[in-house]
């Protein structure tokens, strides 16, 4: 794991004046990586310890379905009329979407002097960009008041910079899949205990569905450091609510867990897997020791999450056909690819054409066997500012030969329109949430929501 300690490995996908800081913050990067979250300690003790003056956290790692379930948490949180702090990664369009403070989006400005701030105290001592951004947090939320923050881990979890937290009041680790294998290991069984990392004694642990070699390391890490463990079909349930007369899924969902029953609003997230990450976002707050109130749950239904089955209608939507639909889904790994394909067997008999572009780390392979048999047309796509992106000949390869070369989403959906027929068909971008950053900006996104 020899870039877990530091979250991220180097990286100048940031602009302006912030990635003017972060540039130069980015040639402290360390020669060697120590396996340990010293460095940060270190800064943050200098720092004046900011991580021991948050309002309650949150903890959220996994492999799928961490953003989702974080905005999940702010949902409820506001919807509960509290203040809420965020902290989240990657970002798509601007580094400043990964700060939430008391529900908006922290000024380039405040970030920038927070940022100068921890560069004059680091003084030029070895240091990860994700460990500086992981302390600015940490600096940001704990100068301004609030309920609650919900802190995302960056990668795995317990070498991650954001387990420097000792005492959140509730951990989350989402669906578990394989990912990252260089830095968290090779099989789930390894994947599972990283994430696991973030179990604190006497934290509630709460997880979801899971396959069984990860849940049974989820179940041995909990015991060993003492993590009361909620988990779904056990502590604690959801299933949507079913009409007695059709026996089919209404807009409802019911929760139940050792407190009792919940009836709750659809969630406003797109996807059947967003029915877990709903659960696993209310049993945390359950048991996390706050006093919830029943306004809470309500935010189920007002959750937004960018690039998560996210529907386009700016300028990209517009090179489209009148009638047909652009989507958008960050899912990049074979666990992301099979929930997609999930939710691409309810879709109706429109055809269905996917744009697909990875980064090269990616199991690319492993992404789309799920998908690709419901799909009409398969293009490849490597945008010039796709951070890492994958050559689209290795794309067309994976595909079985069934993509055609893209090579950017302008020329592919000018390309999709040339060869219309006339006939509502969808689009759907996907593979990568560096694209995914690529295609809101090209259809006019702003962060902000």
């Amino acid at each position: 794991m020899p870039a877990s300690a530091a979250g991220a490995a180097p990286t100048t996908e940031f602009s302006g004046r912030t990635g003017e800081v972060l540039e130069r913050l980015n040639h402290l990067y360390p020669a060697l990586i120590d396996l340990s979250l010293g460095r940060l300690e270190a800064l943050l003790t200098k720092l004046g310890n900011p991580e021991e003056k948050l309002p309650p956290v949150i903890h959220v790692a996994g492999t799928n379905g961490k953003g989702s379930t974080c905005a999940t948490l702010r949902a409820m949180g506001e919807a509960a009329g509290w203040r809420v702090h965020v902290m989240t990664s990657p970002h798509l369009v601007d580094v400043t979407e990964r700060f939430r403070i008391a529900g908006k989006l922290v000024s380039e400005a405040e970030l920038v002097s927070t940022l100068e701030e921890i560069e004059r105290v680091n003084a030029g001592a070895p240091i990860t960009v994700f460990e500086v951004l992981t302390a600015a947090g940490f600096l940001l939320f704990a100068r301004h008041p609030a309920e609650l923050a919900i802190i995302e881990v960056g990668l795995g979890g317990r070498c991650d910079a954001t387990n420097v937290l000792k005492h959140p009041a509730a951990c989350i680790v989402t669906s578990v899949s394989m990912d990252h294998e260089a830095f968290l290991g090779n099989t789930l069984q390894a994947i599972a205990a990283e994430k696991a990392g973030i179990f604190k004694p006497g934290v509630p642990a709460i997880t979801g569905a899971q396959p069984e070699a990860v849940m049974q390391v989820l179940e041995a890490e909990a015991q060993k450091v003492g993590a009361p463990l909620h988990r779904r079909g056990h502590e604690w349930q959801i299933t949507p609510k079913r009409s007695a007369e059709t026996a089919k899924p209404s807009s409802a969902l019911i929760f139940t867990d050792e407190q009792g029953t919940l009836h709750l609003p659809a969630p406003a997230l797109s996807g059947p897997w967003q029915i877990e990450n709903a659960g696993l976002a209310v049993e945390a707050l359950r048991v996390s020791g706050l006093s919830v109130p029943a306004t809470a749950w309500q935010g189920i239904g007002n959750v937004f999450w960018p690039a998560r089955m996210q529907r386009l209608h700016g300028a990209l939507a517009a090179r489209v056909p009148e009638g047909w639909d652009v989507w958008l889904d960050g899912g990049h790994n074979p666990g992301a690819g099979h929930a997609l394909g999930k939710e691409l067997q309810n879709w109706d008999d429109r055809p269905l054409h996917l744009l697909v572009g990875m980064k090269q780390t990616k199991d690319a392979s492993g992404f789309l066997d799920p998908v690709l048999p419901y799909a009409t047309t398969v293009w490849a796509i490597s945008e010039p500012k796709q951070h890492l992106a994958l050559p689209v000949e290795a794309i067309v390869a994976a595909s079985g030969g069934k993509a055609q070369v893209g090579p950017t989403l302008a020329q592919a959906l000018d390309g999709l329109k040339a060869q219309s027929e006339g006939k509502p068909a969808r689009v759907l971008i996907c593979g990568s949430l560096y694209l995914a950053g690529v295609a809101l900006t090209q259809d006019g996104w702003q962060p902000g929501a």
